[in-house]
């Protein structure tokens, strides 16, 4: 059993979460979201922003907040091989409470098809917003392009 070693990313102001499944091991080694050098979405929200590719923590947790976003993961902890969303076994899911009792998130995205089956076995019951599933930025996910996910990410700035 692996536990989520990363807090959560948002403050008063934060207006969208963005829920992953479960950190890769390259973001459980840098202690961030995201922190595989293939995965896109510091490339997607960074478009969307118009803002440069951040490449320090600091950097990409002020891009987030700067953006009204909000960003975690469904899963508290689980059995895991490796990155591999396929392998997850005995999910026990994060408690969302806190972060929309002291933000103002209204909507909710999950970055692909696994966050979202977790988000509504686990969540949705519980928090009653349903979430949007939006393609993953995962290097896995390669047929979708740069520009495709640009563009229905987009979503999440309207």
């Amino acid at each position: 059993m692996i536990s989520h070693p990363i807090p959560p990313v948002y403050d008063e102001n934060s207006r969208v979460l963005v829920l992953g499944s479960f950190p890769s091991v390259k973001s459980r080694e840098q202690g961030f979201f995201y922190g595989h050098p293939s995965n896109r979405f510091w490339r997607v929200l960074s478009a969307l922003a118009g803002k440069e590719v951040p490449s320090t923590i600091d950097q990409k947790r002020t891009l987030l907040l700067s953006m009204g976003i909000a960003v975690w993961d469904v899963i508290q902890s689980c059995d895991i091989t490796g990155s591999s969303d396929s392998s997850i076994k005995n999910v026990i899911p994060n408690d969302l409470t806190d972060l929309l009792n002291r933000s103002k998130v209204i909507r909710i995205f999950v970055n692909g098809k696994t966050a979202k089956k977790y988000y509504d076995k686990y969540l949705l019951p519980k928090v009653g917003i349903q979430a949007i599933c939006l393609p993953s930025t995962s290097p896995a996910n390669a047929i979708c392009s740069l520009d495709k996910l640009i563009s229905e990410w987009k979503i999440i700035t309207e």
